[in-house]
């Protein structure tokens, strides 16, 4: 297999190597190497400035959309702490899980796409059944089965 010498030849001072379309190198005009880096003078951080809390942009989530999400899974976790102290505290622990549950199915149902956060992970009818199933089960469940003496 030969090679021709245009091949390995250096670009002149100034040009550039690949002709900057698809044909010359599949390199844009513009698009080498130094692209991306600031100018000289340009000062670091002098991007426009937000205040806080702000959003950054249409395509940035809102900051506090975790919220509900992180109060499920505290409100979860307390649940299960009281589980843990002991069988006599199971059906409480089993009631608070499932009031909890049901608390995310209405904040499922009220918050908009954006502030709903990891709630939302279906469409919101789909999450709202999916919690209230599993809230009124679990409702069902703390008051069918008996507290041991």
């Amino acid at each position: 297999m030969r090679h021709s010498s245009a091949e390995h030849e250096l670009p002149e001072p100034g040009h550039s190597a690949g002709g900057g379309g698809p044909a010359g190198g599949g390199r844009p005009a513009g698009g080498g190497r130094h692209a991306g880096r600031r100018r000289s003078g340009e000062q670091p951080g002098t991007g426009p400035v937000r205040e806080a809390g702000q959003e950054a942009g249409p395509g940035k989530p809102f900051r506090l959309a975790q919220l509900p999400y992180l109060a499920v899974l505290l409100g979860a976790a307390v649940a299960l702490a009281i589980i843990r102290q002991g069988v006599h505290l199971v059906q409480r622990g089993t009631l608070v899980f499932a009031g909890v549950l049901l608390i995310a199915a209405l904040a499922r149902l009220v918050l908009p796409e954006r502030r709903a956060g990891m709630l939302a992970s279906r469409r919101r009818l789909l999450d709202v059944a999916i919690f209230g199933m599993l809230g009124i089960g679990l409702l069902v469940a703390g008051f069918v089965v008996p507290v041991p003496s």
